[in-house]
């Protein structure tokens, strides 16, 4: 990745910092943009304040840079938000439920498409490459974070088509990420006995870490994966074990 310029989107903490930190070792200059700065700064990293939701800023922004070769993008996730209200029981969304899932949307998808489009121009001269960073919610029933699971999908169909429309010139490619370890864990799993617990459900024993996504995002940026573009590369641990596997009363031997 030396002399590339690679921008992470949202890259200022969690999977975003892991990947900024990734391409930094890996040789690259390292752009990362969000609302906030880091709360503690990213060594060999530049940060820069954009509102990724303004159209306006992002392509003012990204338009401004001298050269970009890497995009990952990064930004997006979710709170805990049932689609029939708060406690997840029966009644109908009201307006203002309805918005807050659209943001959710918004966010995970629409960026995205927003900051690739503006970036498209400096990848296309640099016959650059695109990373977005997906989920494993996408694919599977997301309960409390449907709209979120809604986007992820249609961020990895984007990256397909994308990658087909763009190509040669522009490699797009998803990370289809399962669950991480990171400051806001807790949000989602609850305390370290909440996070043991659901690392023993994932086949690897643990939950990744951020440097886990940095280091597959490395691989697909660099010219080691210079033939896969339109691709989804599942990072996840090996996935769940499938539930009826422990509520079966039969084979429960061996493994």
């Amino acid at each position: 990745m030396k002399g590339r310029v690679a921008l992470v989107t949202g890259g200022t903490r969690g999977v975003g910092a892991g990947v900024a930190r990734a391409l930094v070792e890996a040789g690259a200059e390292v752009l990362v943009c969000a609302r906030r700065p880091p709360e503690v700064p990213l060594p060999g990293v530049e940060f820069t304040a954009v509102d990724l939701r303004d159209r306006t800023a992002v392509y003012d922004f990204v338009g401004g840079l001298p050269r970009l070769d890497v995009l990952v993008n990064n930004v997006g996730g979710s709170p805990y938000r049932p689609l029939g209200g708060g406690d997840g029981g029966g009644g109908g969304d009201r307006g203002g439920d309805v918005e807050r899932h659209v943001r959710v949307i918004e966010l995970n998808l629409i960026t995205p498409l927003t900051v690739s489009l503006a970036a498209y121009e400096h990848l296309k001269r640099a016959r650059g490459s695109v990373v977005m960073i997906g989920s494993v919610s996408g694919s599977r029933p997301s309960p409390g974070t449907a709209a979120y699971g809604a986007a992820k999908a249609g961020l990895e169909h984007l990256a397909r088509s994308m990658a087909v429309e763009w190509a040669p010139d522009v490699r797009v490619n998803t990370l289809v990420v399962g669950m991480v370890r990171t400051e806001l864990s807790h949000l989602h799993y609850g305390g370290d006995d909440g996070l043991d617990a659901v690392a023993r459900t994932v086949p690897a024993g643990r939950l990744a870490d951020p440097s886990d996504i940095g280091a597959a995002a490395v691989f697909l940026a660099s010219d080691a994966a210079a033939y896969i573009s339109g691709a989804s590369l599942l990072v996840h641990g090996g996935g769940e074990r499938p539930a009826f596997l422990d509520a079966a009363t039969v084979n429960r031997g061996g493994g």
